[in-house]
């Protein structure tokens, strides 16, 4: 039986999200099966697979912060962060991680390849014995 994956995506910034997305798909092996749900922003990323917990073997959170001139920045991350190693405590069920926090765009560009970092984490969990 093939694993099922749910990807949530912020796609707050769009071009990020797709290319974090991208990064992650190339990166999970053909014989998952994979579905993919766009959120707005990444605050909304752990209500979603809460929501969806029982359906799926293991989750990767994609999206992206960017610092501005408020705190809200310290905020969104701090408590995105809490809330997804919470969940993957509390269900057992792994989350791979590919929320980026940037000071500025250009950081968020470069860091494309945290996708496929995320899922390649989740992956080396689902197949622990």
């Amino acid at each position: 039986m093939s694993k099922k994956i749910l990807i949530v995506c912020a796609n707050y910034y769009k071009n990020i999200s797709n290319n974090l997305l991208s990064s992650a798909l190339r990166a999970i092996p053909k014989n998952y099966n994979i579905k993919t749900i766009y959120v707005p922003g990444v605050f909304e990323i752990p209500v979603t697979i809460s929501k969806n917990l029982k359906k799926f073997h293991g989750f990767i959170a994609l999206g992206c912060v960017i610092k501005g001139q408020t705190p809200h920045f310290d905020f969104i991350s701090q408590a995105s962060t809490n809330a997804i190693m919470n969940l993957s405590l509390e269900s057992k069920k792994p989350i791979g991680n590919g929320i980026i926090t940037c000071l500025n765009m250009k950081q968020a560009i470069t860091r494309k390849k945290k996708g496929a970092e995320a899922a390649n984490a989740l992956i080396s969990v689902l197949l622990q014995k």
